[in-house]
């Protein structure tokens, strides 16, 4: 059956909870962001090669983003379900999440995905599927480093303050540019200092964080660098960013003004390509959909999986646009 309208909104990107078959359920931070539809579309992709299989794989979350609280009650509403047999949780707020699997005292195999829990909390889940956050941050501040040897200014563009993957990531980013490890902020470390302001916490929304680049840069109108922790600025609002560095064009060109981002989707690589951002360290949305409901099923079965299980990134400048994406 088709599940109902709602605030869950999973009928509009074709989620089918099929009622014949044990459901493998994968709960995304939200519907809003097609960095999650690569990971529906994974999702889906295995359902089609699997159609004799009497697992299904589920894909929904809370319409919104920002809504951390849906994401929750969704996890506990998946959790409460009879044909839920396994389930990986992509967790925007990392503490609300373990909160909810806490509630729900669940007594099947709970995975994470994209995003993990806290260290505290990782007991909680059985393994995490994605992306090696930590070290996806330290390629960023690494290709800034290249750019920029002498250090500079910098605004670190982040998602929700208490998402685990953009925090690993962030701390990647700061152990890259100073070359030491594990700093809050950077305050002349390596060469490099953190603006008034910065980080900025943009809850992944796109404009939003286009936005707050255009005010960092009139506060700051000679800072050296963005590093985007995530590209909802380029992937969420592509038209505003690309106006945005329209006025900068001189100065991105010369490496003045250096961006690095996270993610490869949407317009990304193009921008890339465009010369709007100086590199880009991608991730694998689609596999980890596709992945997941195989990692959920080792589970139920009481195989030996790995924890965690990474699934690579991909790099992108200029120059390698038109090859940097695993195919």
């Amino acid at each position: 059956m088709v599940v109902g309208v709602g605030r869950w909104g999973a009928d509009s990107v074709g989620a089918i909870r099929d009622g014949a078959k044990k459901q493998l359920v994968i709960v995304v931070k939200g519907l809003d962001n097609p960095f999650f539809e690569a990971i529906n579309q994974g999702c889906q992709k295995w359902n089609k090669e699997n159609a004799s299989s009497p697992y299904n794989c589920f894909y929904t979350g809370p319409a919104s983003t920002s809504d951390e609280a849906g994401e929750a009650q969704i996890v506990q509403d998946m959790l409460g379900k009879p044909d839920t047999v396994a389930i990986a949780i992509s967790p925007s707020n990392a503490p609300l999440i373990a909160n909810a699997i806490k509630a729900a005292k669940p007594k099947i195999p709970v995975m994470t995905l994209d995003a993990d829990l806290k260290k505290e909390d990782v007991g909680l889940r059985k393994t995490y599927l994605g992306t090696d956050n930590y070290m996806m941050g330290f390629r960023l501040g690494e290709y800034l480093k290249k750019a920029k040897p002498k250090g500079g200014t910098v605004c670190l563009i982040e998602g929700n303050a208490a998402a685990d993957n953009i925090l690993r990531r962030a701390s990647g980013s700061r152990d890259a540019l100073s070359g030491q490890k594990g700093l809050d902020r950077l305050k002349g470390e390596g060469g490099w200092t953190e603006v008034a302001g910065c980080p900025v916490f943009t809850n992944d929304d796109g404009p939003r964080g286009v936005q707050a680049m255009s005010d960092i840069l009139t506060a700051n109108p000679k800072l050296d660098a963005f590093v985007i922790e995530g590209g909802w600025p380029l992937f969420g609002a592509p038209q505003p960013y690309r106006q945005l560095t329209d006025q900068y064009k001189a100065r991105i060109a010369s490496k003045d003004l250096v961006i690095v981002a996270a993610d490869t989707i949407g317009d990304e690589v193009a921008m890339a390509k465009e010369g709007r951002v100086e590199a880009l360290v991608g991730q694998r949305p689609f596999e980890m959909g596709y992945k997941a409901p195989s990692v959920m099923i080792d589970l139920i079965e009481g195989k030996k999986v790995d924890d965690p299980v990474f699934t690579g990134l991909d790099e992108c400048t200029r120059e390698t646009a038109d090859t940097c994406i695993q195919k």
